[in-house]
């Protein structure tokens, strides 16, 4: 199977496009619930691909507004390569979108969930044991917590969720980047927007949490809900067990819109699978 067969083709592709600002970039990622977005230039014959920006890139960036200045380099692909190469190509950059290029045009976008469809409707293999895919490290959080604290848990995890936990340490809810993403404000036009995410005397309290917005989310300007994950989660996570192949993990998260499944061993957590895990057993 070829990339052409699975990927999204160009005229089923938003991009954004130079010159422009981050405002855009944010408008999208939002919208979508992407964590990129391809950059064009030029318009119908005359345009051609310049690069992506993602998330990563407005968070590492705080002060840069121009969209030339913002967008990266990346490795890309083409129509005619195996679908197998595209996914280990993903794996080793840790990239969830490969833009797939003619020349110096953007023929289309090969992403993550592409290739767990084709491992979901057996195109691909998928007989892997997920409990040989599956990271014993999992990111958590206090069901109790703040949401600002928690996004900079996430954050600082350098991972798209947070399992979430009760007051027994059992698993509560999953807490995912889209979901803060969704709850995010953007507050033009002021200067200190996280100065007012917990209370001087709040438990929580400390001088990281302030300016939430300045450094850790997608624009200078955004402010987040103070309430506590548990308004924010998804509970009652779906799971997969350790002996779940590939293809059924990827028929899961396909029917629930997820990227990654809790691995649990009765009624406790063991692990998590990934979307992007599935694709290390290609």
């Amino acid at each position: 199977m070829k990339v052409a067969d699975v990927m999204t083709p160009r005229e089923d592709v938003v991009t954004v496009s130079l010159p422009g600002t981050r405002d855009g970039v944010l408008e999208y990622l939002q919208e979508r619930s992407f964590s990129a977005v391809p950059v064009v230039k030029g318009e119908g014959n005359e345009e051609r691909y310049r690069g992506l920006v993602s998330r990563d890139d407005l968070i590492d960036n705080p002060d840069e507004d121009q969209l030339a200045m913002l967008l990266r380099e990346v490795p890309t692909t083409t129509g005619d390569t195996d679908v197998v190469e595209a996914a280990r190509l993903m794996v080793a950059e840790r990239a969830r979108r490969v833009p797939v290029v003619d020349g110096d045009a953007l023929a289309g976008i090969v992403t993550v969930t592409d290739v767990v469809r084709a491992i979901a409707e057996e195109d691909v293999d998928g007989e892997t044991q997920v409990g040989d895919l599956a990271s014993r490290d999992v990111n958590t959080t206090y069901v109790e917590t703040p949401l600002p604290v928690a996004e900079r848990e996430i954050a600082y995890a350098n991972v798209p969720y947070a399992v979430v936990l009760d007051d027994e340490a059992e698993m509560t809810g999953i807490l995912t980047e889209v979901d803060v993403i969704d709850v995010a404000r953007v507050v033009e036009g002021e200067a200190d927007v996280g100065a007012g995410v917990a209370g001087e005397d709040d438990e929580w309290m400390w001088e990281g949490i302030k300016a939430t917005g300045n450094r850790y989310f997608p624009t200078r300007n955004v402010e987040l809900p103070s309430e506590r994950v548990g308004e924010f989660m998804s509970a009652d996570p779906v799971t997969v067990t350790k002996r779940r192949t590939a293809r059924e993990a990827a028929q899961r998260l396909l029917e629930h819109d997820i990227e990654q499944l809790p691995l649990v061993n009765g009624d406790a957590l063991t692990g998590v699978v990934r979307d992007i895990d599935l694709l290390a057993a290609l």
